[in-house]
C-alpha cells in the first residue's frame, strides 16, 4: 500500500514546500491575484480557503494562527477586516483558478489564482463584456445601428438587474424573454450572486462602456469623414481616401473580436466566406469587419 501521497511534494523538502505555499498565500492576500503553475495554484487555494475562514471567525486564537502563518503580519488586519466583511455572506469558495496556457521553456501549465468578488475579479470583467455583447446583439435585431447610436441605450442598469434576478431565480425577473445567452446568464450569476449594490451598479456601467466601445468605430468613421469633407481638396493631407485605408492591419485587435492576435498577424483578419462556424464562435456584430455608415 502507498501511504502519505495525499498532497503534492513539488520535489521539495517539507520546510521548503511549506514556506513556498505560505509565500504564495501571502502574495494572494496582498495582491488578490497571483500567477503560478496549476498544481501550485491548487494547493495554494486550499490553504487560502482555510486562512480566510480563520479571518471570518474573528477570535483571538484565529488571529494568532493567521498572523503566524502569513509572512507579512501587516496583512492580518486586512484578512480580519476587509476580507471577512467581503465574504461574510459567502459560505465558501473564496478563490478561483483560471487556466493560463503553458509556461515557455518546460511547458508547465500556467494558472491565475484570484480572490473572488474583489477589485481584480476576472469573471466580473468577462461577464460584463459578454453581457454587453449579448444585449447589443438583441437590440440590433429590432433596431438599426444608426438608431441605437443616435438615441442610445438608456435602460442598461434595469436590464442588468432584471437579468440578475432571472439568473438567481428571484421574484420579479422572470417576465419577458432574456436578452442574454445561457452561458452569459451562468457567468452573471457567478459574478453577482454575493456582490453589493455598488458592485451591481458598477457592473452595469461596465456593460454600458463595452457597448459604447463596440459602437464607437462606425461613429469615429463618420466624424472623421465629415471633417475631411470640409477640408480643401488641394490639401496635401487626406483622410481615408477609401475604406481600404481603414481596414485592420496585421496584428491589430479590437474589443469583442474572437481569435488570437497570432492568427490576425497571419492575415486572418476577417470572416472567410464559406467557412463553417465552429461551436465556440458566435455571430459577429461587424467587429472583425468594421461597420461603415454606408452599410447601416
Amino acid at each position: 500500500m502507498k501511504h502519505g501521497v495525499a498532497f503534492r511534494k513539488f520535489s521539495r523538502t517539507s520546510s521548503h514546500r511549506m514556506l513556498m505555499l505560505r509565500n504564495l498565500v501571502t502574495s494572494l492576500i496582498q495582491h488578490e491575484q497571483v500567477k503560478t503553475t496549476l498544481p501550485k495554484a491548487r494547493d495554494t487555494a486550499r490553504l487560502a480557503e482555510k486562512i480566510i475562514t480563520l479571518g471570518k471567525k474573528g477570535t483571538l486564537p484565529a488571529w494568532k494562527k493567521a498572523s503566524g502563518f502569513l509572512l507579512q503580519p501587516s496583512l492580518t488586519p486586512k484578512l480580519f477586516d476587509t476580507l471577512a466583511t467581503r465574504y461574510a455572506q459567502r459560505p465558501g469558495g473564496y478563490t478561483r483558478i483560471h487556466r493560463f496556457g503553458h509556461r515557455q521553456g518546460d511547458n508547465a501549465p500556467h494558472a491565475v489564482l484570484e480572490l473572488v468578488d474583489g477589485p481584480r475579479d476576472l469573471r466580473f470583467e468577462m461577464a460584463a463584456r459578454a453581457a454587453g455583447w449579448d444585449v447589443l446583439s438583441a437590440r440590433l435585431k429590432d433596431r438599426s445601428a444608426r438608431e441605437i447610436v443616435r438615441e442610445g441605450v438608456r435602460d442598461v442598469e434595469e436590464t442588468v438587474e432584471r437579468e440578475r434576478k432571472r439568473a438567481l431565480g428571484e421574484g420579479g425577473g422572470a417576465e419577458g424573454r432574456s436578452e442574454l445567452r445561457e452561458r452569459t446568464q451562468w457567468n452573471l450569476r457567478k459574478a453577482l450572486r454575493y456582490r453589493s449594490r455598488e458592485d451591481i451598479k458598477r457592473f452595469g456601467e461596465k456593460v454600458q462602456g463595452h457597448m459604447d466601445t463596440l459602437l464607437s468605430r462606425p461613429v469615429a468613421v463618420k466624424a472623421i469623414r465629415e471633417h475631411s469633407e470640409k477640408e480643401s481638396e488641394e490639401s496635401d493631407q487626406q483622410y481615408f481616401r477609401s475604406i481600404k485605408d481603414y481596414k485592420l492591419k496585421a496584428g491589430e485587435t479590437v474589443p469583442g473580436a474572437t481569435g488570437s492576435a497570432l492568427r490576425r498577424a497571419q492575415a486572418d483578419l476577417g470572416w472567410a466566406p464559406g467557412r463553417k462556424m465552429r461551436w465556440f464562435e458566435r455571430r459577429k456584430l461587424g467587429i472583425d469587419r468594421p461597420l461603415t455608415w454606408e452599410q447601416v
